[in-house]
């Protein structure tokens, strides 16, 4: 078994839907931009083995702060509100290796 990652970066956005009215990242459109980051990945060609994985995830238990994902190895978690936010993470973070302090909970 290796000793490095399968891939470069991992990011798992909770799209958790809570049935009880609870806040939870799903009302906050966390599928939608998890989706958006996806496709934004892909089409900047950082998709795959060695590089970027986004993924969704079930409750992350940081709903009162969510939306959220969080990017791994690092273990940075991340709010974010529209697609601008979902750039930036994306621009800074994966491809440059700078994570968004304004964005970081």
């Amino acid at each position: 078994m290796s000793d490095s990652s399968h891939f470069s970066h991992h990011v798992f956005f909770c799209t958790n839907q809570r049935a009880n009215g609870e806040a939870c990242c799903a009302d906050h459109g966390a599928n939608d931009l998890r989706a958006y980051a996806k496709d934004k990945v892909k089409a900047l060609k950082l998709a795959g083995e060695g590089k970027v994985r986004i993924n969704s995830a079930g409750c992350l238990d940081r709903c009162d702060q969510g939306p959220v994902m969080v990017v791994y190895p690092e273990a940075v978690w991340y709010t974010f509100v529209d697609k601008e936010d979902i750039d930036e993470i994306i621009e800074s973070h994966l491809v440059n290796g700078k994570p968004v302090e304004r964005l970081k909970l």
